[in-house]
């Protein structure tokens, strides 16, 4: 290959990749090292990545049909010839650079004037005299036609270019389309064995990963079965025969080149072993700053109430600290070895050419052309071998990847929804019984659902099931279905165990509405044909009336085909119901499962939904889970479930005189209710003039608070997290008497915004701003980058005066002139090797300083966002964490690393072009034509390298979207046995990918046809008009030379600096996700100094009508015009069910939420003009669990005032009020002990005492105490509380506790219902008013 093409790149490579960690790739030299290098690689690449893998490369092509085993064969002898082709293009190079020197030797030879050609031989003018000297005579002349000979090596390239355009192209398009093949069975194989497996099998797995298996780990799969093959042999070979060609042609010098190529090697090794070393420690001294803010963001309501926002924005600095010295080390690290082997390469060349020389010179063993070819020929064997082995990395992660999906393939299911096993009844009754089943989740086997479970179901009865969450109602519905088998006694249907029956049989006896109904992307029609295959229109139109739904369908413009949206999003709740309950009634169940079938409506939609419910519930077993008394009160038994057991069974009245479960959701209820209804009835008078405030609609429910969780009610355990929406035993949390029903009108209401939203990429300039400090080491890195970008021009006008020197006729200058360039060699290798080190270590310095700036910056954006803002899920901890760890590291890639590249790919280019048009201005021209070309051909083989993923992800969305849509949604699904009909759907839809597959088969083989013959046109027509150059023009061989290797090698330059660009645009979206968190403005802003503040703060507390609901779930009013009011010095105390707003109310007074209508007044004033900062500080706050910092018990009392320096004294005082000053004095370590991540080495009572002395040291003007007994047993309860008698002296103080002992003497007790206080007054006064408190007291049931 032209010398340079191939060389060039190879140098090129070496200096430019240095930024992306690829080892492999730089080495132009020396088989050994990049062997080293590439198994470093391939092995470091496995630990991390995958633990274990466990299919062997051929075991990939276990889908393989005989014709793709064909065309796999076609494809690698393709491959192989293809990679014969640029080490027998240097045979032809060999010869025509011979041509070139045989010139030139005669020219310098007839330039004597004492010589002339005659007869074709060169000889002296005064022949006679001087017949001794005739020994020179021996050279030829006058034959050599240079110009003919150039078109003959011309030709030879054309023709090369040609065949490797051919090979190119059906070595990569027969590869490929193999693959996509292949691809397309795997994934159909894959998705129909995913729906086959047990429900139990998808708790444990989640959806998110399933759905990035299908798509990124088969991905992975076909890049290491397509083209990546093909271009691994191609490679190889070419390291085959280089070396071949070396060995074949000059041993001698092969070897020497060989001896020297393992200090490379050992240099790359080194480089890896640092490089993962180093990260490493990056990592690890991230991974502390990163545990900080973790933590902080967990806890984000502590550190807000404390004020502590400044203090652990400190504390994260200071961990920044230590985890950016490991960057600039790496850094520095890094620009050392890519210079040590800058250094080692220009050695290398210079012992090569100096050995060479005088093989060529002194002993004549070689011709220079042989000389290149060997010389060549190791070169492009190495270099080869270094490109070769990311191939293997993309091997190994197939590999990885295959093994989690072919042992999914190869899984068998527990229970198998689509086998044709187990019995049919002829005839059923709809029996259904219980023996005493026990259950635990697969995915959480510590908690027992359901304990011996015992329950009989009558065919043809209706059975409510009732309790709190949790209790194991929602279980019990789904092991009748048999989603999951129990693990100790049996479920029977007509005394026969549903184990023994065929499944799809089993569930098409049943039919279920669940709470959420979930309605598939189409027409109303086709889901109500998901109830029964083959349904006639009659039929539906039947069970639509039945379900009260006929009439709504028919006044919608499409009628029955109207879309339902994405996941029903189009129909209000309401209509969903119904319609689920058509799809439900279609089946013609023998037993109807309702799942709390009316409670996510408004009273409205609720009576027509019960309606319908009571007129299809007649004759068939029904089963119906609820919380609303009134959809209960006419069943014919009512089952109360508690801890997974069914403790009470009867009718209503019978078990209201038992008192137990069913009678405490009852009163409470009631009461609630009584309540509501009155206010409905002064809100109905209000708004008669302003009927356009129509409330939100339950349309998007439950999608808008927690799609995430796919109606996993079982799991309400986890509604402790989600502030306030622990699901409530009694009636569900919302302004049902009164939502104006509107439901149905307000379509569309809330439309998920799932993803990140778009963000326009930042502009660079911004970035640079926040860089500005570090400008003097940008300066520095960018002199050195340019000086490294000058290296490759350097090198190619010294390799062209080597060739000069070989048309030298006078031995002893040519030696000397050898010898000075090969010393020039070595100075260029020892400039390069100081000039990488300052552009390796000036860039990481300013890049790492920029990270730790951001990183600053973000964090403390975050923590002065008002508290709404992390209630999103988006801002989930894990996100945010998340976001300072990559966002903010990935920014340096605009900078930094990124300038450098811009500026040595410009002196790189600048240089060679400038230098070129000095030697030839005409040569430069033409090879000016072609470099368009060869800057696409380097970009592509780049873009090549990252894979044409983006357009297979386009491709692959519609199927995406239904295998998404089938794995949300997989309970429905089983439910209604619909499996097979999303796999076949799934499989319909794979067809389109596989089209565009084989289309980018072909493209894709193109290309790279293109780009790689397009380096031996250039060469055909420059060496030819080269040739011409020097006939015509006398224009001196070498320069033709050094032009064309000094340009081709700066356009690959320009293609590959053009495929840094990925980075550099990702850089820019982090950081424009970064600057949006830095521009955002809280709505309550904790760093500002606006507001009121006054002095004497007596913490008198007023709430005005207060409403309120939190901004991630609109739909659920939790404060509902809020009255009530506390004199300083006075004890308020909320009762009531939880949901009901106790503890919004007291999130509202400490400003982590204002509210939507209302106000909070403090000392008169209105709480959202005073200044955050102020009010914050003086309010002390005791939580049900308390949240303390991984620190000493000191440093956490010390944080209750984070205002000022608190002295030790000071500590222990707040200690002995708190009563637990004799505890800690009974620690070794006393008060410097370590309470643990969130204090998990002490008992609850320690850490609520800790709490409480955290609060008393801010000496508060106003107290909160939040259930702060609650979680406690009663010999610590009794120390808490009276710790908090202590602390409540003189204070305001608001009290919110479950247990009635605790409250008895507050002053005011405000008893709340459903976001509004029913009754308040003294213990006494309530008593005597016989209301809600008198019946929880004399009850004694828990106020829950």
């Amino acid at each position: 290959m032209p010398s340079g093409s191939v060389k060039l790149q190879s140098i090129k490579k070496l200096g430019q990749e240095n930024h992306s960690y690829e080892i492999t790739d730089e080495e132009p030299a020396g088989p050994y090292m990049t062997m080293t290098a590439s198994k470093e690689k391939a092995t470091g690449q496995q630990d991390k990545e995958q633990p274990a893998i466990r299919v062997g490369f051929f075991q990939l092509f276990r889908f393989a049909s005989c014709n793709e085993v064909l065309m796999m064969v076609m494809g690698s002898i393709c491959a192989v010839l293809h990679g014969s082709a640029q080490p027998l293009m240097l045979l032809v190079f060999g010869l025509l650079t011979d041509t070139f020197i045989e010139y030139d030797v005669e020219l310098n030879e007839l330039s004597d004037e004492r010589k002339e050609c005659v007869n074709n031989t060169i000889q002296w003018k005064n022949y006679t005299d001087n017949m001794n000297q005739s020994d020179s005579g021996s050279l030829s002349c006058g034959i050599l036609d240079i110009e003919h000979e150039m078109t003959k090596f011309a030709f030879y390239y054309v023709g090369i270019g040609a065949a490797v355009f051919i090979l190119g192209y059906f070595q990569i398009s027969l590869w490929v389309t193999a693959a996509a093949k292949q691809i397309q069975l795997i994934r159909k194989i894959y998705f129909s064995k995913v729906m086959r497996m047990e429900i139990g099998w998808f708790d444990c797995t989640s959806v998110g990963e399933l759905n990035t298996r299908m798509s990124d780990d088969i991905n992975k799969i076909n890049d290491a079965i397509a083209d990546q093959v093909a271009i691994f042999l191609q490679r190889f070979t070419t390291f085959v025969c280089g070396f071949c060609i070396g060995f074949v042609k000059g041993w001698k010098l092969t070897l020497v080149i060989v001896a020297a190529s393992p200090l490379i090697g050992i240099g790359a090794g080194l480089m890896a072993l640092f490089v993962a070393k180093l990260t490493g420690m990056e990592l690890q001294a991230y991974a502390k700053a990163g545990a900080i803010a973790d933590e902080v963001l967990s806890s984000i309501r502590t550190v807000a109430a404390f004020g502590g926002e400044k203090k652990e924005v400190q504390r994260y600095d200071k961990n920044l600290v230590s985890a950016q010295r490991w960057g600039i080390r790496k850094g520095l690290i890094m620009g050392f070895f890519t210079g040590y082997m800058w250094l080692i390469i220009f050695l290398c060349y210079g012992l090569a050419f100096w050995y060479g020389s005088s093989l060529v010179i002194d002993t004549d063993e070689y011709s220079p052309g042989t000389l290149l070819q060997v010389f060549f020929g190791v070169l492009i064997a190495a270099m080869n071998l270094g490109q070769a082995s990311p191939c293997l990395e993309a091997f190994a992660a197939g590999r990885g990847a295959a093994t989690i999906i072919f042992e999914t393939i190869e899984r068998e299911p527990e229970i198998d929804c689509l086998s044709e096993a187990g019995y049919k009844l002829d005839r059923v009754k709809g029996d259904l019984e219980f023996h005493h089943v026990t259950f635990h989740y697969p995915s959480r086997p510590e908690v027992k659902i359901l304990d011996q479970l015992s329950v009989l179901v009558k065919s043809g009865e209706t059975t409510a099931f009732v309790g709190p969450s949790g209790a194991g109602k929602s279980t019990a519905v789904q092991l009748i279905q048999r989603f999951y088998d129990p693990k100790e006694g049996m479920v029977t249907l007509d005394g026969h165990d549903i184990r023994g029956l065929n499944i799809q049989w089993l569930r098409s006896l049943i039919g279920i509405v669940e709470q959420e109904p979930v309605l598939f992307a189409t027409t109303i029609a086709e889901n109500i044909r998901y109830g029964r295959p083959g349904v006639s229109m009659d039929d539906i139109i039947t069970a639509t009336k039945e379900a009260n739904a006929y009439n709504f369908i028919m006044d919608l413009p499409q009628k029955f085909d109207t879309l339902v949206g994405e996941g029903g999003g189009q129909m209000s709740g309401g209509q969903k119901q119904r319609i689920a309950i058509a799809r439900a009634l279609v089946r013609n169940p023998r037993i109807l499962l309702l799942d709390m079938a009316t409670s996510a409506l408004d009273n409205e939609s609720e009576a027509v939904v019960q309606e319908a419910l009571d007129k299809v519930r007649m004759g068939r077993t029904t089963i119906s889970i609820a919380h609303r008394l009134s959809t209960i009160k006419n069943a014919d038994v009512i089952v109360g479930f508690e801890h997974g057991q069914a403790v009470e069974r009867g009718k209503h009245s019978e078990l209201l005189d038992r008192k137990g479960v069913y009678f405490t959701l009852v009163t409470l209820q009631s009461q609630g209710d009584k309540a509501l209804n009155e206010k409905a009835r002064q809100m109905a008078e209000n708004e008669a003039d302003g009927p356009e405030k129509l409330s939100l609609s339950r349309a998007g429910s439950y999608r808008a608070s927690m799609r995430a969780s796919i109606r996993q009610r079982s799991r309400s355990q986890l509604s402790n997290l989600i502030p306030e929406s622990s699901v409530p035993i009694v009636g569900e949390l919302g302004p049902r008497a009164y939502s104006v029903s509107q439901a149905d009108k307000s379509k569309n209401v809330i439309q998920e915004e799932e993803d990140e939203d778009p963000v326009e990429p930042a502009p660079v300039s911004r970035i640079l701003k926040y860089n500005l400090p570090e400008w003097p080491y940008m300066v520095f890195g960018s002199l050195g980058a340019a000086v490294n970008g000058g290296v490759n021009p350097v090198y190619s006008l010294l390799f062209s005066q080597i060739l000069a020197t070989f048309s030298v006729t006078d031995t002893v200058a040519q030696r000397k002139e050898i010898d000075s360039i090969c010393l020039f060699f070595v100075m260029v290798g020892v400039v390069s090797f100081f000039t990488q080190m300052l552009q390796g270590y000036a860039f990481s310095k300013s890049g790492e300083l920029l990270t730790r700036r951001l990183r600053r910056l973000g964090f403390h954006a975050m923590l002065g966002q008002e508290i709404g803002w992390f209630d999103d899920h988006k801002n989930s901890p894990g996100a945010l964490t998340t976001r300072l760890a990559t966002d903010a590291s990935q920014v340096q890639g605009a900078t930094g690393s990124q300038i450098g590249m811009i500026v040595n790919s410009l002196t790189n280019i600048g240089v060679a072009i400038l230098m070129s048009f000095y030697f030839s201005w005409k040569l430069t021209l033409l090879i000016l034509c072609f470099l368009p070309f060869i800057a696409l051909s380097g970009g592509f083989q780049a873009k090549m390298l990252t894979g044409f993923a983006k357009q297979d992800k386009q491709a692959m969305e519609a199927a995406g979207q239904i295998s998404g849509e089938a794995l949300n949604n997989i309970r429905t699904i089983a439910g209604l046995g619909k499996e097979r009909n999303f796999v076949e759907t799934f499989h319909a839809q794979l067809d389109a990918p596989y089209q565009a597959a084989l289309k980018k088969a072909n493209v894709y083989g193109a290309c790279y046809g293109f780009a790689q013959c397009v380096v031996f046109l250039t060469n055909s027509a420059s060496y030819r008009f080269g040739g011409y150059l020097v006939r015509q023009e006398g224009l001196h061989f070498s320069l033709v030379f050094r032009v064309i290797s000094a340009i081709v090698t700066s356009g690959t330059a320009l293609g590959r600096a053009s495929s840094y660009t990925p980075d550099y645009a990702k850089a820019k979206i982090s950081a424009a996700r970064f600057f949006q968190l830095l521009d955002r403005v809280p709505k309550i802003s904790v760093y500002s100094d606006k507001g009121d503040k006054w002095e004497n703060f007596k913490g008198n507390i007023e709430f005005i009508d207060c409403k309120f609901t939190y901004p991630t779930r609109p739909d659920i009013q939790v404060l509902n015009g809020l009255n009530v009011a506390v004199k300083p010095g006075q004890t308020l105390a909320f009762v009531g069910s939880s949901g009901c707003g106790k503890s919004t109310s007291v999130q509202l007074l400490e400003r982590f939420y204002d509210p939507d209508k209302g106000r909070v007044m403090i000392d008169g004033r209105d709480s959202t003009l005073v200044n955050v900062p102020f009010l914050r500080s003086k309010i002390g706050i005791v939580s049900q669990e308390p949240i303390l910092f991984d620190c000493s018990i000191l440093e956490n009392i010390k944080y209750g005032d984070n205002s000022r320096e608190i002295s030790v004294d000071e500590v222990i005082s707040a200690a002995k009020k708190a009563q637990l000053h004799s505890f800690v004095m009974s620690l070794p370590e006393k008060y410097d002990t370590n309470v643990g991540a969130q204090g998990s080495q002490l008992s609850r009572g320690q850490k609520q005492r800790i709490a409480i002395a955290r609060a008393i040291i801010r000496d508060p003007k106003i107290l909160l105490l939040d259930e702060a007994t609650s979680a406690l047993d009663t010999e610590s309860e009794k120390t808490v509380q009276a710790a908090l008698d202590k602390a409540r002296e003189g204070r305001t103080c608001i009290v919110i506790a479950h247990r009635l002992s605790t409250i008895q003497n507050s002053d005011i007790i405000a008893v709340m219902s459903r976001g509004y206080v029913i009754e308040k007054g003294t213990h006494d006064h309530l008593m005597a008013l016989k209301g809600a408190y008198y019946k929880l007291v004399t009850t004694g049931a828990p106020i829950s």
